[in-house]
């Protein structure tokens, strides 16, 4: 994801660039519609990681604790990179997968919205 100056002029040095995450990249992961985790969580995680392993092992870890995290039907859930539609394939790499520095990945799940079954 491509990130502009606020002015045309900038010249500093950027803090947060890839070079800066020995050989990690910041990926952003937001769950649609659950606000118990209200923004996108950010994540240096190593390019040559399965997506697979993002979904069994990462995912868990961070959004087990909510409910309806379990009871997530993967075959209907549904993805966003960088706002667009995006089918990954969970045997290729994050990297192959064309998830990029500074990527937001966005989990969506049809029929579970939110503790309450309010979502936003």
């Amino acid at each position: 994801m491509a990130v502009q100056a606020a002015y045309e002029d900038y010249t500093g040095q950027v803090a947060d660039a890839v070079d800066k995450f020995h050989g990690n990249q910041v990926v952003y992961i937001g769950w649609d519609q659950h606000m118990m985790f209200p923004f996108a969580a950010a994540f240096p995680l190593p390019p040559d990681m399965p997506f697979a392993a993002l979904v069994k092992d990462l995912l868990p870890s961070v959004y087990a604790v909510h409910p309806d995290f379990a009871s997530i039907d993967w075959s209907r859930a549904s993805w966003l990179l960088d706002g667009e539609p995006f089918a990954p394939d969970p045997g290729k790499s994050i990297g192959a997968n064309g998830i990029g520095h500074k990527s937001l990945l966005r989990l969506v799940t049809p029929g579970l919205n939110g503790i309450g079954d309010i979502g936003f």
